[in-house]
């Protein structure tokens, strides 16, 4: 989930845990081993577990009972957060056919696996598939269980995400307040999922430059998270990264970089070391030497980054646009104009095409695109692209 220069955190995804009397207690033991790993972020050996979990509930109750798609469901969430979204999509989508037939299009089981789809098509950058997925989740959530349950703040999270990935951050800020505020009231204040909801609302903060209000909400989260989960999970390497994120834009390098090579540590033994959001994290570290001006140390990282997103993503997902202007920044700052270009290039037409020709992440690459073109006197050039940025802006205040 990631259009940004940092692990973004907005996707909470639901695993389900129904009818265990249905399956059997082998199953419903199963389950419970699955979630535990998954929460520890042990994926591949739950993987092992949820597909022999899979194997006995089709075995015990056939094809189309709720305890199939609920393993359809939980092996699907193993696949998303490994990054590997083409064999999750096509297990959710068996886990909503089944779900909605065995139980009505209505029930709240329903909505937990609208919201997981509705996740990968986030993750890929299909904000028109995702967007009816989560308000019909929302919908159904706030109809069956009431509107303070903590699955409506979940609802209400992940569509904020979605708007946020959209830079409609007028939208997205009173759905993450309303989130968190529904999640400390029903879960106390030290879950993790309120963790995740301060992480975003500081996220939306930070981007809005407003970081008096994003540093304190970063601090809680991560404690939060090292509390509940351990220092070496994956969501603290998330809470890791954004902190130094943060410190970097306000050049408090000292602090930034522990952080992030923290958090690239944790990442790389959680998640293996081709993970995505292994390059997020070596992205950024890339970014922090590059505004030190350690060119020598932010190219190979550089590199090594796009490689991954290319190879787990697709060459033309979002966050490869992001390597590719980073790369081409980088190439910029040392005056190898005909490398930079084609990246910028490529970047411009890999975010017009995923997020519309109107997104900020458009003017970005067209402003930088734009000094490169002044740094090579070519004014025409540069001032029509300007004019283009300048308008894209505009519009959006």
């Amino acid at each position: 989930m990631k259009l940004l220069p940092f692990v973004f955190a907005f996707l909470i995804t639901t695993p389900l845990l129904v009818y265990a009397q249905g399956a059997g207690i082998e199953w419903d033991t199963l389950n419970k081993r699955v979630l535990e790993m998954q929460r520890e972020g042990q994926y591949d050996r739950a993987i092992v577990l949820a597909k022999k979990a899979l194997e006995v509930a089709e075995e015990n109750v056939g094809q189309n009972h709720p305890n199939v798609a609920t393993s359809l469901n939980n092996l699907a969430e193993l696949y998303r957060a490994k990054a590997d979204y083409d064999k999750a999509e096509p297990l959710y989508k068996r886990a909503l056919a089944i779900m909605e037939k065995a139980l009505g299009p209505d029930h709240p089981n329903v909505a937990p696996i609208l919201n997981n789809l509705a996740g990968i098509y986030y993750a890929k950058a299909d904000y028109d598939k995702a967007e009816p997925l989560y308000k019909r989740a929302l919908a159904i959530r706030e109809k069956a269980l009431g509107p303070d349950h903590p699955n409506v703040a979940t609802s209400l999270n992940n569509l904020a995400g979605l708007y946020y990935a959209k830079a409609d951050y007028d939208s997205a800020e009173p759905l993450l307040k309303r989130s968190l505020a529904i999640y400390e009231k029903a879960l106390g204040s030290d879950h993790p999922y309120v963790a995740t909801s301060l992480n975003n609302l500081a996220e939306l903060y930070r981007v809005k430059a407003d970081y008096d209000k994003a540093e304190p909400l970063y601090k809680r989260a991560l404690a939060i998270r090292e509390k509940a989960l351990g220092p070496d999970h994956p969501d603290v390497a998330t809470s890791l990264n954004n902190l130094a994120e943060l410190y970097r834009v306000k050049a408090d390098y000292d602090k930034a970089e522990p952080l992030y090579k923290r958090a690239l540590a944790i990442q790389e033994k959680a998640l293996g070391p081709d993970h995505p959001d292994v390059a997020t994290s070596l992205n950024n570290l890339a970014r922090l030497y590059r505004a030190k001006a350690d060119y020598d140390k932010a190219e190979p990282l550089y590199k090594r980054a796009l490689a991954m997103r290319e190879k787990a993503l697709g060459p033309d997902h979002p966050d490869v646009a992001i390597s590719l202007n980073d790369l081409a920044e980088l190439y910029r700052a040392k005056a190898d104009y005909d490398k930079a270009e084609p990246l910028y290039k490529r970047a411009l037409a890999m975010r017009e095409k995923a997020l519309g020709p109107d997104h900020p992440k458009v003017a970005e690459t067209l402003e930088n695109l734009a000094k490169l073109y002044r740094a090579t006197k070519r004014t025409t050039e540069a001032e029509e692209l300007e004019k283009r940025a300048a308008k894209i802006k505009a519009s959006k205040k």
